[in-house]
């Protein structure tokens, strides 16, 4: 059985170069507190919070996990980055979701570089995290937290659970010579506007038509940010399905 949408927590890290804890407490933009473990946000929402120093990995596992090339001067800091700061709080929704992205917007706004995210391993710069807090919506949400992971045979997401929602695993050849856009798909289940289920038919007007099956996730993210507690959405053409009958 898939879990509680409970067992979601969105783990975010930040990469600055602030010298002191205090100088991080001078740049909190006005209404937020910080306490050792607590990041308190103006309208009282408590947010777990931590801190350690730099080592020698993160600079590039962030450079490499962009989706879109940060500024200069972010790639400078985060190279030269002395503190990770570490977010963490509730998710599985997109409310959920969207408070955890204003906390790590705080964070950007009192020096941080940019904002790694533990569920799905995708970064972004600073700049451009501030801009999707400000757009705020589901397709705003699904771009900055919803990776596509292309393997051998099948191109799936990862990060749906922050948003609540099933990932999404296609045959590779759908996406790539079939042509049906994933991206389309993930927006579409982001917005939520008609919920798709087992067994439910999404079709492009244009194009081919899927019949979804739910899966279990994969097990070998069992107990990671990156495990799916809701499950995964396999989306099979019809055009095989009618083959292999």
């Amino acid at each position: 059985m898939n879990e509680p949408a409970d067992a979601v927590t969105i783990a975010l890290r930040i990469p600055g170069t602030w010298s002191h804890p205090r100088e991080l407490v001078e740049r909190l933009p006005a209404g937020c507190r910080l306490t050792p473990d607590t990041l308190v946000l103006p309208d009282k929402t408590e947010i777990g919070f931590g801190a350690a120093g730099a080592d020698g990995q993160f600079a590039q596992i962030f450079r490499s996990s962009c989706r879109q090339p940060p500024s200069d001067a972010e790639l400078a800091t985060v190279d030269a980055y002395k503190v990770n700061v570490f977010l963490s709080g509730p998710g599985g929704s997109m409310d959920a979701a969207r408070t955890m992205m204003q906390a790590a917007a705080v964070m950007v706004q009192a020096g941080g570089a940019g904002v790694f995210i533990d569920n799905s391993t995708l970064a972004h710069g600073g700049q451009l995290w501030q801009e999707m807090t400000e757009d705020g919506s589901p397709d705003a949400l699904s771009f900055a937290f919803v990776a596509i992971v292309r393997g051998k045979a099948e191109v799936w997401t990862m990060g749906m659970h922050v948003l609540g929602l099933r990932d999404v695993v296609m045959k590779r050849g759908d996406v790539e010579d079939g042509g049906f856009d994933i991206v389309e798909v993930i927006r579409y289940l982001a917005r939520g506007d008609k919920p798709v289920d087992d067994g439910h038919v999404i079709a492009d007007l244009d194009g081919p038509r899927f019949q979804a099956f739910t899966q279990q996730s994969d097990e070998k993210f069992k107990g990671s940010p990156m495990h799916n507690p809701f499950g995964r959405l396999k989306l099979v053409s019809m055009r095989d399905i009618a083959e292999r009958n």
